[in-house]
């Protein structure tokens, strides 16, 4: 963790706990958005208006939120305009590392901008007092020198409508006409789901990680059930609440299953959320964006969580 510049506190599952023990997941602080035109959005300032090659993106495979990005990115067709590094899986006392070098991970990455080791360097080199944790993903402005914005739910739709002709259009993640339904879905799978998997393999409480599991299955009761006659869970089509679910569906086995205990159940006994695994997997470049050999290397490399820091053989598959 970084405060005032400087680095303070290393790496810890547990940042931070509410009474009963329950995991709490800070805010995300750089919010400035990709406009056409260079126009503030939503929040942050303005002057990051969308061009070719500007753009940058650190990600890491372990990690669900960025991979988000890293999904938005293929489908809309930015590969050529918003370039991307991987960096290492494995969280390290100064969390995250770039790699590319003897003994990384096959996959990961050197940074191609400034040379950095760690990414908190580049968070420095853009804010240069931050205070707070060092997350991806991280969209970063060549151009500017800086951190356009860290939140993943909100460079997904920069990355969906904040490019304009640069991006292939016929696809839409965010349709207008749907958009309260894809909200509401998103409402609810996050706290129970995407960060319930979170709340309860960090839960420092029985009660918080009971209450947390129970609701990680609730969830997938109800993915389940709102799959039944449709293939994507909004309007029958694929929007960002497909990838919002499925970068926490495709880690469960390899991950949360195991090592965070959310084990009541496998995935299997959810034939619809197979298929719709499967079905999203198989879209043009989805592929690209998981990594199942980084995303357990990752994982198991949580020492308060794995002390061995053994990583288990298999699963194979998804499921």
């Amino acid at each position: 963790m970084l405060i005032n510049g400087q680095w303070a506190k290393d790496f810890h599952t547990r940042h931070e706990t509410g009474e009963e023990g329950e995991f709490i997941r800070a805010d995300s602080q750089l919010r400035s958005w990709i406009t056409l035109d260079g126009a503030p959005g939503p929040s942050g300032e303005g002057g990051f208006a969308a061009e070719v090659g500007r753009y940058h993106l650190y990600v890491a495979f372990i990690c669900p939120w960025a991979s988000r990005t890293l999904m938005a990115r293929k489908l809309k067709g930015l590969e050529e305009v918003v370039s991307v590094s991987i960096l290492d899986p494995r969280v390290t006392p100064k969390v995250w590392r770039f790699g590319g070098g003897e003994g990384d991970l096959p996959g990961s990455m050197a940074d191609p901008l400034y040379g950095a080791e760690y990414l908190y360097e580049i968070y420095l080199r853009g804010v240069p007092d931050y205070t707070g944790q060092v997350t991806v993903p991280v969209l970063w402005d060549k151009q500017r020198q800086t951190i356009v914005n860290n939140e993943s739910s909100e460079i997904i739709r920069m990355l969906n409508s904040g490019f304009g002709e640069l991006a292939d259009n016929t696809v839409d993640l965010y349709p207008e006409a749907l958009r309260t339904e894809i909200d509401a879905v998103n409402e609810h799978l996050y706290t129970p789901f995407n960060n319930g998997v979170y709340r309860a393999g960090f839960a420092a409480g029985q009660g918080a990680y009971e209450k947390a599991v129970a609701e990680v299955f609730g969830s997938l009761d109800y993915i389940e059930q709102r799959l039944q006659g449709q293939e994507y869970l909004v309007g029958n089509r694929l929007t960002e609440a497909d990838v919002r679910a499925f970068v926490t569906l495709v880690r469960f086995e390899a991950a949360y299953y195991g090592l965070f205990k959310t084990n009541l159940r496998h995935l299997r006994d959810y034939p619809a959320v197979c298929a719709y695994i499967d079905r999203i997997y198989a879209l043009p470049g989805i592929a690209e964006t998981v990594n199942i050999e980084h995303i357990k290397a990752g994982y198991y490399s949580l020492a308060e969580l794995n002390p061995s820091g053994i990583v288990p053989a298999g699963p194979q598959g998804f499921y």
